[in-house]
């Protein structure tokens, strides 16, 4: 009897748990979450100020296109922008 009702208890906290994260996931995103189009304007001007750190933040790690950009950057600073907005704004 005691084994059913601690299962049973269970069960209720855990539903309650999982609409409780739901809840709060909602909430996050209505509230707290930047929205996708100020992201990409911070990245935007990110990739303005400083290009490798602009495409290193977009893709969350670094990639080939990353060391492309810094000697881009490196070499001719304007290039580097260049290719920064070009990975942003997904045409690569």
């Amino acid at each position: 009897a005691e084994k059913k009702a601690f299962r049973s208890r269970l069960k209720e906290n855990k539903k309650s748990l999982k609409e409780a994260l739901s809840r709060a996931k909602r909430e996050k995103k209505e509230d707290g979450a930047p929205s996708a189009d100020t992201e990409l304007l911070l990245l935007v001007i990110l990739a303005i100020l400083l290009p490798p750190l602009a495409v290193y933040l977009y893709e969350d790690y670094i990639s080939i296109n990353f060391w492309i950009c810094l000697i881009l950057t490196l070499i001719f600073w304007l290039p580097g922008i260049i290719f920064a907005l070009v990975v942003i704004l997904g045409g690569y």
